[in-house]
């Protein structure tokens, strides 16, 4: 249920597009994990921060139903291009369609299968992204870093996406279920990093913002 601190920052938040509204509902009409979605107010977010860095290369790790790539994509100048990888193949159609509905999609290549595999191809081919978005296998956060800092140069943002996971990292008694584990692990990963700069914003489940040096 939303929150009336949430109800008050939607509502005074720019709107979502009508093809993102059609991805939201779809969304909770067609999957099980709906909260997964990014949303109109961290999705309002992905847009401005691409118009502001000025990216044209973007990488998105986890598309889910195609959400965000599309909040990432309507930042993006004529010509740019957002590379989104996603495992779950069965959501393709959900995403593609979605995606046709707002004209955009020729700014998105949609690249199925698992991450560190893609990962570690885009990684071979010297591929360069102004701005990475990371929202998938939190336990495979640490090897997904090692791999993308290689293809950030200075001033290239990296977001990232449920580092906070509902309060569990920064509990008196962390869980030591993988996830968590995997986040701990990863926070602590960047913020040993000499070679980056980073801030973890409170934003729905937390989102760090990590700007290489």
């Amino acid at each position: 249920m939303e929150s009336a601190q949430d109800k008050y920052i939607r509502e005074h938040s720019s709107p979502q597009s009508e093809a993102l509204a059609w991805i939201e509902k779809q969304t909770y009409i067609r999957t099980n994990y709906p909260r997964m979605l990014s949303g109109a107010v961290q999705g309002r977010l992905l847009t401005i921060l691409v118009e502001l860095c000025q990216a044209r290369r973007v990488l998105e790790i986890g598309t889910f139903t195609g959400y965000s790539a599309l909040c990432l994509a309507y930042g993006l100048p004529e010509g740019g291009l957002v590379d989104t990888l996603e495992i779950n193949d069965e959501l393709e159609d959900l995403i593609r369609e979605g995606w046709e509905r707002s004209g955009l999609s020729g700014r998105i290549k949609l690249h199925l299968g698992n991450a560190i595999d893609t990962l570690e191809s885009f990684a071979a081919e010297g591929r360069s992204y102004d701005l990475i978005y990371m929202d998938a296998n939190k336990r495979e956060y640490c090897e997904y870093y090692r791999l993308i800092i290689e293809m950030m140069h200075p001033g290239s943002i990296l977001l990232v996406d449920d580092v906070m996971l509902g309060g569990k990292v920064y509990a008196e008694k962390p869980s030591v279920d993988k996830q968590t584990q995997g986040l701990l692990a990863f926070n602590d990963m960047v913020a040993a990093d000499e070679r980056v700069e980073c801030v973890m914003l409170p934003i729905r489940d937390g989102l760090s913002v990590i700007r290489r040096k």
